[in-house]
């Protein structure tokens, strides 16, 4: 006789409505200026990644349950007494982790290593031999060229690890405990400088961390979707359009999650570029018929910001009216109870510094720093953890335009962070015309899509000129074009001579005021992209 056949159980599916949760990086950030860029690296993966002060207890990274932690570099140094460590706690929570140079002396330091300061530094671009090609250098050649930036080297590895790269310079280059899956290396391989760099990080991914890679943008559309959905319900929400493609993409998200329930509200402040009002309004009340409201509240803006010169003191300003605006408006609109924001996630790095605390911030953003502290609405913040560049493709997956997608950024406090000194009506009618034709100069060289932000600033000073036999004393205005992938760091664009000599012309020429332009040559870091 046959044995009876047994039915098989079905295998489970998730239930209706369950969320599986989103796989995360978290990187633990030390101050170094390369932090932001190893969360693009592990995103260009399709893993998600997020930036968490250095010193985040234990129990809340726990809480987080992330894949992988990610410790980086920075400036200090751990044979300091007061150097900056994390909890200890990290190394009990049996997560995979790699640290990046300081990232490496710590993990060193804190596990029964030693690091030794000298004065001799390792610094650019060095030769790396590869002792153990398993788990981070798992399929990878016997040597290749990195970047490294560091004067502390680990002269003790710690129990229970092994050497597994070296330099000329550096016996331990790298070091591994395959048990405890706890990896370091002493250069930096989220540097386009390291040949390997996205390989090694790629095989702590998903080798050491055992990441899927299914973060992408339709991902990162649905999830938001869904979460609009589920915080709002029938609540009715409100959103501040610009034109921009960051709150513009806020409101084809907001829009597809609640439709007329959300209502778009374009307020002309008075700081906007020449005729942008008119086509803000055309393309998204006529073209993509949202639920569009334009309220013209530029002489309350200029009355408020009459005499103001700092440029802190500016952003509180127009945020504090932006939102005294909205209250206004929602008023009208029955049941509003949230207002939603195209907060983009460097504004919440350079807003806060690497412990936490706002001390060591480069300054506030209007999304971030310049709302009142109390508000009558609940803040939406969809894309409040996406870089610039993941924004345009967010848009392309929603089926925006170019002429919106690629439109260079523009700050929310508008023309006027990029008036030095006082914002009155006449210096914004200056600098509207002036930023006209550098934008013009810029698209007719074909350069538009190619530069970051083209724009100009203008100054508070004022130089002498000659118109025909007198000498007169007028406006300076400066221009500034600048190269950037995210936003994080810029480099400013050699524009061909021929492009400066049109636009400087154009600009004294055709503008009654203006009578000298300089090119800002600064980088980021040092500088900022803005002057304010």
């Amino acid at each position: 006789m046959r044995p009876k056949k047994t039915k098989r159980k079905p295998k489970s599916k998730p239930k209706a409505g369950v969320k599986i949760a989103r796989q995360t990086i978290l990187i633990l950030d030390f101050g170094s200026q390369y932090t932001q860029l190893i969360a693009r690296r592990v995103r260009e993966n399709k893993v998600f990644s997020k930036i968490i002060p250095y010193n985040t207890p234990a129990k809340e990274i726990a809480g987080l349950n992330p894949k992988g932690l990610i410790l980086s570099g920075g400036p200090a140094s751990v044979t300091d007494k007061k150097s900056p460590l994390p909890d200890k706690g990290i190394f009990k929570l049996g997560i995979p982790i790699l640290g990046i140079c300081y990232g490496m002396q710590v993990i060193s330091e804190m596990l029964g290593g030693k690091v030794k300061h000298t004065r001799s530094r390792e610094y650019g671009k060095i030769e790396l031999f590869i002792d153990d090609n398993r788990d981070l250098f798992s399929h990878m050649p016997g040597n290749f060229t990195c970047w490294a930036s560091h004067g502390d080297f680990v002269t003790k590895i710690p129990a229970g690890f092994q050497a597994s790269a070296h330099t000329t310079n550096t016996p331990v280059a790298a070091i591994s405990n395959s048990k405890k899956k706890i990896f370091a290396v002493q250069f930096h391989p989220e540097v386009t400088h390291t040949e390997k760099g996205n390989q090694i990080l790629s095989n702590f991914l998903f080798k050491i961390c055992a990441c899927l890679g299914r973060w992408t943008m339709q991902s990162f559309i649905k999830e938001s979707i869904e979460s609009i959905k589920k915080n709002v319900g029938r609540d009715k929400v409100v959103l501040g359009l610009s034109g921009g493609v960051d709150s513009s993409v806020a409101a084809l998200l907001l829009h597809k999650a609640i439709g007329r329930n959300s209502r778009c509200i374009f307020i002309n402040n008075g700081l906007l570029r020449k005729d942008e009002p008119e086509q803000v309004k055309k393309i998204f009340r006529d073209i993509y018929h949202l639920n569009l409201g334009y309220v013209d509240r530029s002489k309350r803006f200029l009355i408020r910001l009459k005499g103001i010169t700092d440029p802190e003191e500016k952003r509180k300003i127009i945020g504090d009216e932006f939102i005294k605006t909205f209250e206004e408006e929602a008023a009208k609109v029955k049941g509003v109870k949230y207002l939603v924001q195209g907060t983009l996630y460097p504004d919440v790095i350079e807003s806060i510094s690497a412990s936490g605390a706002p001390s060591r911030k480069i300054k506030s953003h209007h999304n971030v720093g310049g709302l009142p502290a109390q508000m009558k609405f609940k803040l939406i913040e969809p894309l409040r953890e996406i870089f610039k560049d993941e924004v345009r493709a967010i848009g392309r997956e929603l089926g925006l335009p170019d002429v919106v997608i690629l439109r260079q950024p523009f700050p929310g406090p508008g023309l006027a962070i990029r008036i030095i000194g006082e914002v009155t009506e006449e210096r914004l009618n200056i600098l509207r015309e002036v930023d006209k034709r550098v934008i013009e100069e810029i698209r007719a060289a074909g350069l538009y899509e190619q530069v970051w932000q083209s724009f100009a600033i203008l100054l508070p000073i004022k130089s002498v000129g000659i118109m025909g036999d007198e000498r007169t004393y007028e406006n300076v205005v400066a221009v500034r074009c600048v190269s950037s992938f995210d936003g994080m760091t810029a480099d400013w664009v050699r524009l061909p001579p021929e492009v400066m000599e049109k636009i400087s012309n154009r600009i004294i020429n055709e503008i009654k005021g203006v009578n000298r332009v300089v090119y800002d040559i600064s980088s980021k870091p040092p500088a900022t992209i803005e002057w304010e």
